[in-house]
């Protein structure tokens, strides 16, 4: 069979779909990029705000419009909020969140999928490399207790649920085997890790970094109260990357209070000083909601003077659209149309200087980068890849094949802005034997 896989939201979607993608491999069936020539598409939708359900539903049926004759198997949030409305969608298969961890078996079932032994993948081939991903995403955890007003993806997900860490650390030698050299680990509430198995994040950490050799790992999405001293200190190894993507969703006490965040201002204030000082070169970033219901010209200030004094490397703006089945959508006072996009493009502004001044802060440095892909530019062939705290570095390689170049971790001499990319240009340093994969 033909396999195309498709998803749409967050890493946590990416580690599922990553997972699908090893094991239809394994049964011997072949990943391909377009719609058109899949036997079989499946697509893992999203469902965190109402414009995400819409372009799911879009997806499916584009997906259905671009190859009649292709079943089709819809999992994700929307199926598992909707499913009698994603089932009217003529999709050949619904599978809910409760069942997507079997979804290559159900799939291979229901749908009469024959295994093809011969063609499977061969030893130290990654179905990664077939999606075009050149990181992976480990699924560790999912689900959430807590209940942000806004947030629809714990009802969609449910109760937490840890993976076993030694399953987690196989799956991480397994893919270094096959040639990936940087692991994302990810969840709904990742750093709710071990909450229902006696453990910890920091733990899980620990594990990994003793029992696999994968030069970098890196976190997913992390709530700013989950972090204390001991986490903080786990980052003196250096295969733990400097960059933490921390959601604060407002800089204001009483929309913070409204939204049923457990954090502060204050307390987000000082973290972000401990890490910075204990941890050189740490790239933070962060979610923002605008215009959430009863975001006074007051609280609005006070959410931009905090971003202004954060000095973020980079933000997720996001504008507040009421969710059904979320206590925020009968909220009093929504926040006007025209106000919501003023703010916002107020904010993007703010970000996009302050991840200017990060990216100029390394101009004159070297970062091992690794290299992940090539993409080109006129006549020109460029390689492109993240430093250790995740800012994107593109080079010409003069004089050496670019693909070779891939999956590789280099010293590189940051030279300048690459505004275009809105990263940073970088030439190889004469060192490149130093490849640490």
């Amino acid at each position: 069979m033909r396999i195309q896989l498709k998803t749409l939201g967050c890493r946590l979607n990416e580690a599922e779909l990553e997972t699908w993608a090893r094991d239809f491999k394994a049964k011997g069936h072949d990943l391909v990029d377009a719609s058109e020539t899949a036997d079989l598409v499946v697509f893992n939708s999203c469902a965190v705000t109402q414009d995400a359900v819409r372009k799911s539903r879009h997806q499916v049926r584009k997906a259905a419009r671009e190859n009649p004759g292709a079943k089709i198997v819809l999992a994700g949030c929307y199926a598992s909020l909707n499913p009698s409305e994603a089932e009217s969608l003529g999709v050949d298969l619904v599978i809910t969140n409760q069942e997507k961890q079997h979804l290559v078996e159900i799939t291979s079932r229901v749908l009469n999928l024959k295994n093809m032994p011969s063609s499977a993948t061969l030893p130290g081939e990654s179905a990664l490399f077939k999606l075009g991903r050149h990181r992976a995403f480990i699924k560790v955890q999912d689900g959430c207790r807590y209940r942000c007003t806004y947030c629809i993806v714990t009802v969609a997900r449910g109760e937490e649920r840890s993976r076993p860490a030694h399953a987690v650390v196989e799956e991480i030698n397994q893919l270094h085997a096959e040639g990936i050299q940087e692991a994302v680990l990810t969840g709904v509430h990742l750093g709710g890790y071990g909450s229902d198995a006696k453990s910890s994040l920091t733990r899980l950490i620990e594990r990994v970094l003793e029992g696999t050799k994968i030069p970098r790992i890196r976190l997913g999405s992390l709530e700013p109260w989950d972090i204390g001293d001991d986490f903080i200190e786990l980052f003196q190894h250096p295969r733990l990357m400097p960059h933490l993507h921390l959601p604060v969703q407002s800089g204001s006490d009483t929309v913070l209070r409204r939204m049923a965040r457990r954090g502060r201002e204050a307390d987000y204030r000082d973290l972000v000083k401990r890490l910075r000082h204990h941890i050189p070169g740490i790239n933070i970033t962060t979610d923002l909601i605008v215009g959430f219901p009863g975001e006074s010209d007051v609280e609005w200030n006070e959410t931009l003077q905090f971003v202004k004094d954060m000095r973020f490397g980079d933000l997720h703006i996001f504008s507040f659209s009421p969710r059904p089945g979320t206590l925020a959508a009968g909220m009093k006072d929504p926040v006007p149309g025209p106000v919501k996009k003023e703010r916002s493009l107020t904010l993007h502004a703010v970000a996009a200087t302050q991840k200017r001044e990060t990216l100029a802060r390394e101009i004159g440095g070297y970062q091992p980068v690794l290299f992940e892909g090539v993409r080109r530019d006129g006549d020109k062939t460029l390689l492109q890849g993240y430093t250790p705290n995740y800012l994107k570095v593109t080079i010409e390689p003069r004089g050496q094949d670019p693909a070779s170049l891939s999956f590789q971790i280099l010293p590189t001499l940051l030279s300048a802005l690459d505004e275009r990319e809105q990263g940073l240009l970088g030439t190889l340093s004469a060192a490149t034997s130093t490849n640490q994969g």
